[in-house]
């Protein structure tokens, strides 16, 4: 926490040494993790002095709901707006985000193309990639998917590493004039060591077999690679293939430790995921899997699951 509100505030063009000094104290409850009593100093700067990062943190405790502080995504942009106009980087593309998807106030989606553009000005650079979104659709400025695509490669060659991750999206989900399925494959697989969300990807891909060859194996080493991070939606595809591929010669079922992993996943998929869907599926594959596996396993799998997700609690 610390080491992100030091990242975000040096990137600032307005902070003054003497402002970082004003809220040292602020800065150092927050650090600990004592939100309550950060919150009212942050507050009283923001309100009373104008401090611009005393107004985006602020901002930030409305919009995750720090502490006692309820979200409220409104109150939020409300400082955001404040911060903004103080040249913070991160609250100008928050901002946008505000217009963006219309909270406390009308969608504007010239005005998030403007603020986008801001942000990246001031050293927001993946807001070049919030920006490439609105020339993908068309919302606010002139639809141009090649535009887009190219404000995201510029945010990577500013050093933002998500826009990667990015820009292998839209070559594989894209508009049909910018799909290249092997460019996506090659980003996908340049992020992968920095991201679960390219490792999903790449799982995708090779189980499809788009932009490279099939290969479930391939791809259950890439899922379960995102899913031991903790990412979601990388859950029940694991367990999906621990439970369907390479059974057994003899027997035509799962391995002994196939089943296990399926298990695993599977129960993790039923705790984590929002996807009903995916919830329903899950509950019925693991029926077949308990009616495979001995039931003393159960206890040391539970136990492993559980530890797993409180290794990776889910972000407010």
């Amino acid at each position: 926490m610390a080491l992100l509100f030091s990242a975000l505030f040096s990137i600032s063009t307005h902070a003054s040494n003497d402002a970082a000094s004003e809220l040292k104290q602020a800065q150092k409850a927050l650090a600990d993790g004592d939100y309550n009593k950060a919150y009212p100093q942050y507050l009283h700067f923001a309100k009373e002095k104008d401090n611009p990062l005393a107004q985006f943190t602020v901002a930030m405790f409305h919009q995750l709901g720090w502490g006692d502080v309820p979200v409220d995504r409104a109150a939020a942009c409300l400082w955001h707006e404040k911060a903004a106009a103080g040249a913070i980087p991160a609250s100008t593309h928050f901002f946008a985000e505000c217009f963006e998807q219309g909270i406390g106030r009308p969608i504007d989606y010239s005005q998030a193309a403007l603020w986008y553009e801001k942000a990246a000005q001031l050293g927001h650079y993946m807001s070049l990639c919030s920006l490439a979104d609105l020339y993908m659709s068309g919302s606010g400025v002139e639809k141009n998917p090649k535009i887009g695509l190219e404000l995201c490669l510029q945010a990577i060659e500013k050093g933002a590493i998500p826009a990667e991750v990015k820009v292998g999206r839209y070559l594989l989900e894209g508009d049909v004039s910018i799909r290249d399925p092997e460019a996506a494959h090659a980003w996908f697989k340049r992020a992968a060591d920095k991201s679960p969300v390219a490792q999903y990807f790449l799982g995708t891909m090779h189980r499809e077999g788009l932009g490279h060859e099939k290969s479930l194996k391939e791809a259950l080493m890439w899922f379960e690679s995102a899913a031991s991070q903790g990412y979601v939606p990388a859950y029940f595809p694991t367990a999906e293939l621990y439970f369907s591929v390479s059974p057994d010669y003899k027997t035509q079922r799962p391995s002994a430790q196939a089943l296990a992993k399926a298990y695993m996943w599977l129960s993790a998929t039923i705790k984590r995921s929002k996807d009903p869907e995916e919830i329903e599926k899950s509950q019925r594959m693991l029926e077949q899997v308990h009616g495979i596996m001995p039931d003393t396993w159960i206890p040391t799998l539970d136990e492993r699951v559980s530890t797993h997700l409180a290794e990776h609690s889910v972000q407010p």
